[in-house]
């Protein structure tokens, strides 16, 4: 159990396995999970005033601006307390990046390096449950009956945007939009950068990292 707040960001492109390993960091070391995407949408659902501002740019299929989603990440962080945090999939933006740092120092930030052509081919497989958001991929996270959820037995989809070509080009617009990001993390030496073709691969890396890390912020009560 950590003795102190240890403050982390998990990056990766989409399908890189950043959920499943994100789920593994939870699971051992006791971190709130927080992700933006899921704060915005919980505050659309129950109409705040932040919702609201965010729904307008939602509904209209625009990137909702970066005031709006640093009060909300930073409400939440309030929010957590003296409990360990990890930031999933953001920041995706110099100024978010430069914010969160003046706001709330990092400890670590963790990007996870998976060969294209692997998400690709992952994505090709992938089925989704779409009232809970959980993901299969055939050959690497079979659900135990094919086509069905294991937890309702509902049937699983797969989306028109897991096309190889849309997946292709929405990995190059990520590597382009987040390159400022990574770049500002690197000079101040705190992106650590995992690769492998799975997650059983690159998962006792993180782990071995994050024993290593969290035990060194303890003891130097940063």
């Amino acid at each position: 159990m950590l003795t102190k707040v240890f403050r982390m960001v998990m990056l990766g492109a989409p399908a890189s396995g950043k959920g499943t390993i994100s789920k593994r960091i939870v699971d051992k070391f006791g971190f709130v999970h927080i992700s933006p995407g899921d704060m915005l949408r919980l505050n659309v659902a129950h109409n705040t005033e932040l919702g609201k501002k965010a729904k307008k740019f939602m509904d209209e299929g625009k990137l909702v601006p970066d005031d709006i989603v640093m009060k909300c990440v930073l409400s939440r962080i309030t929010e957590v307390g003296n409990k360990s945090w990890m930031l999933d999939g953001f920041p995706r933006t110099l100024a978010q990046a430069e914010r969160l740092s003046a706001s709330e120092p990092l400890h670590a930030v963790i990007n996870l390096e998976v060969p294209h052509d692997v998400i690709i081919e992952r994505v090709k497989g992938r089925w989704i449950h779409l009232p809970s958001g959980r993901v299969y991929n055939v050959g690497f996270n079979d659900p135990k009956v094919p086509g069905k959820d294991d937890m309702t037995g509902e049937d699983l989809v797969q989306r028109d945007d897991d096309k190889p070509e849309v997946v292709a080009h929405r990995l190059q617009v990520y590597e382009e939009m987040l390159r400022p990001v990574f770049d500002y993390y690197q000079k101040q030496d705190l992106i650590t950068n995992f690769k492998g073709r799975t997650t059983a691969e690159i998962w006792p890396q993180v782990e071995k990292f994050l024993v290593e890390k969290t035990r060194s912020a303890v003891a130097k009560r940063v």
